[in-house]
This record gives structure tokens, sequence and C-alpha cells, in this order.
């Protein structure tokens, strides 16, 4: 990022007028008490408006009305570039936009016209210290391209005729409507319309505005529903738009029958077998209650089933059984548990 930096020859003294000291006040009150700094950026801009460039002086009495240290003045201003931190034409600063567009719509030609009247160099006044000009970044209007902006306004699909002329109304005191220069409204194409032409719009007709009287928000009615949600639902009954599309056992069986993976209930193809265990407990019922599966499959386990689960260790012992009563010690559950894999590892 380049360096910003303050003018070296700085005016004495800043003061608001009293118009613009008036707005600043009811500015600064929009914010709460303690985040007064929070306007720190308009009445910069409102500062450059009065004096046509932002000076040390506009920024310390900034600060002070703030209630800010200086320097986090000076970072805003340094950081943001629609800050002009050395004086510009007192009757136009022109912006010219060199992004790609406007380059490819002739933007090279209108930066030509400035440094040929205006001064050689960016940055630099005319000699009678009217005008000023820069290259800067994108002005977001590229469908209107080439265009400057002077100030606040921009001024778009110039030639380099229309950016001269343009030039003149300034120096005259008469700045042309901001906008297309070649009679362009907006941005319709300007060699007309190439659709909708059956409306007959014209520049300054209105538009005819499409008939939604037909239109219901999602979630208003039943016609909002689309209906392929209800594909499940026979022709004859009632279609709950609300269990199909906010949830609920219907939206869950749904889904799952679109996507081929509804198991008849008692069986089914299953890793682990129909009717079996594994299957009550790894496969949820439409409530979701998976946890009364477990439970039951817990209550059908079989002697073999017990005698191949893992001994509990003594700490787990002791939080199972109630009041800590003596159990007897349970068997290694590996070589690493016995005296021989102590001996060993």
């Amino acid at each position: 990022m380049v360096a910003r930096r303050l003018a070296e020859v700085q005016p004495e003294d800043f003061a608001f007028t009293p118009e613009n000291l008036a707005w600043a006040e009811r500015t600064i009150a929009k914010f709460p008490q303690g985040r007064e700094a929070s306007a720190v950026i308009p009445l910069l801009w409102r500062a450059q408006e009065q004096e046509g460039w932002v000076t040390k002086p506009a920024m310390e009495g900034v600060a002070a009305m703030l209630g800010m240290p200086l320097i986090r003045v000076l970072e805003v201003a340094t950081f943001y570039t629609m800050f002009h931190l050395e004086p510009v034409g007192s009757k136009a600063h022109v912006q010219v936009c060199g992004t790609t567009p406007c380059m490819l719509s002739g933007a090279g030609e209108i930066i030509e016209v400035c440094r040929r009247r205006i001064n050689e160099h960016p940055h630099h006044r005319s000699a009678d210290g009217a005008f000023s000009w820069e290259e800067v970044e994108c002005l977001g209007a590229c469908v209107n391209a080439p265009l400057v902006q002077i100030f606040k306004d921009t001024y778009e699909d110039l030639t380099p005729t229309s950016f001269e002329a343009l030039l003149d109304a300034f120096d005259r005191g008469q700045p042309p409507r901001p906008g297309p220069q070649n009679g362009r409204h907006f941005s319709v194409p300007i060699t007309g319309l190439t659709s909708l032409t059956e409306l007959g719009f014209t520049a300054d007709a209105a538009v005819p505005q499409p008939d939604n009287s037909d239109y219901l928000p999602t979630g208003a009615s039943e016609a909002a529903v689309p209906d392929h949600l209800s594909a499940n639902v026979a022709p004859d009954e009632p279609r709950t738009a609300v269990d199909e599309v906010s949830g609920g056992e219907q939206s869950e069986d749904e889904m799952n029958r679109r996507k081929g993976s509804v198991h008849e209930k008692g069986g089914g193809a299953d890793p682990a077998g129909p009717g079996t265990a594994g299957q009550e407990i790894g496969r949820a019922n439409s409530t979701g209650r998976s946890d009364e599966a477990a439970a039951r499959a817990m209550g059908n386990r079989s002697e073999e089933d017990e005698a191949a689960l893992p001994e509990a260790s003594p700490s787990e012992i002791e939080d199972d059984i109630p009041g800590g009563h003596e159990r007897e010690e349970p068997g290694p559950r590996s070589d690493r548990d016995s005296s021989r894999g102590d001996r060993e590892g």
C-alpha cells in the first residue's frame, strides 16, 4: 500500500462553520455514550467538504470533539483514500477510473486530457489552482465506462470531447447534471431495448409492474409447498405441509423412502442379521427412541454374550457397586495386566 502523508504546508487553524458544527453535533448524538468515536469518518468527510481537503488542524479539531487521541484520527484519515491529505482543485478534483472496463472503453484518452489541461502529473493542481486529478480504482459503474468522479458525483459515458465540455462547465461554475453525458437513461442499453420490447418503455414512462396477485410467500399457505413433497400422500388425503416441510415422522420416512433406505418393520437387510440385537441397537425408529431398543437388546443377552464381555477394572467396580462392598478380584484383562506382563514388559 502506498504511504500517505500529510501535506508539508498546513493552515494555522480549523473551525466548522455554524451550520456544519450543528450538523456535527447532531451526528455525534446518534451514537451511544462512550461510542462517539464512531462519528470520526462522517466528521472528517464534512471537514473535507468544507475545506476541500483534510488538514491537520481539522483532524485535531475532530479528535477534540470526539475525545479521541489524535493518532487514531490520523490512522483513519491516512487509511481511506477518499480523504485528500493535500490541497486539491478549488473548482474540481477529477478522479479518473482506470480499471479494466474503463481502460478498454477509452479511459486512457480521458487521462491524456487531464495531463494536457490540468497537470502532467496526478495529485498536482493546475496553474490557477482550480483543477486537480488522479487515477483511481473501480468507481462501480462499469456499464457506463469510461467515467470520472468529481467530488461526490460521477459523470459517465465520456468521450474526450464530452469530458472537455465537462471541465469547461465546472470552470464556469455550472456543473452539468451527474450521470451519463451522452443522453443515456442511467444504464439502459445504449442501442435501445433488446428484450421486453412489448412494454413500450421510454425514459420518462413508468415501468409496468408485474401482476403478483397469485404470489404466496413460502409457509403462508399450503399452496406454497411444492407438490413433490407430498408424494407419499394419497390424492384424497389432506397434505400436511407442516410435517413435511418442518420435520416429523412423515418427513423422515419420506426422505428415507426417496433414498431407498426404508426397511420393513421386523426385518430387512442388516449387517447384524434380521431381528438380532445388533439390528435393534443400530436402527432408530421414526420417533428417535433408539435408547429403548438398546435397553431391550441388553436385556436379551445370553450367558455366552455376558462371558464375551471384558472384565471391569477395580475403579469401575467401586463406582458401580452401591455402598462399595467387596467383590472378588477380577481376572486379568490382558497379558499386560498379569504379573507375567509386569515382569516382562
